[in-house]
């Protein structure tokens, strides 16, 4: 189960934990099992997360590979963004 977190956080990037939930087919509390221990293990990075969406409070916990930098979206770049590199 752990590979198919893995897996899919690479492909769609931060998530919190019941979008991965939903997507992997497991239910919330497995997740966030699975997800503590991913981040015990440094390979994700997790942070607890407060948002409102129209005025629901939603709590979850966020979620991302650790030390994944995605490629560069393609397109023209800003020059702030050509200076960096």
């Amino acid at each position: 189960m752990s590979k198919e977190i893995l897996q899919y956080l690479k492909t769609h990037g931060e998530r919190l934990d019941s979008e991965i939930a939903e997507a992997v087919g497991i239910s919330l509390a497995s997740a966030r099992t699975q997800l503590a221990e991913l981040a015990a293990k440094g390979e994700i990075m997790a942070c607890h997360s407060i948002r409102f969406e129209k005025n629901k409070k939603i709590e979850g916990i966020k979620c991302r590979l650790a030390g994944f930098i995605p490629p560069a979206a393609p397109g023209r770049k800003s020059k702030s963004q050509l200076k960096l590199s």
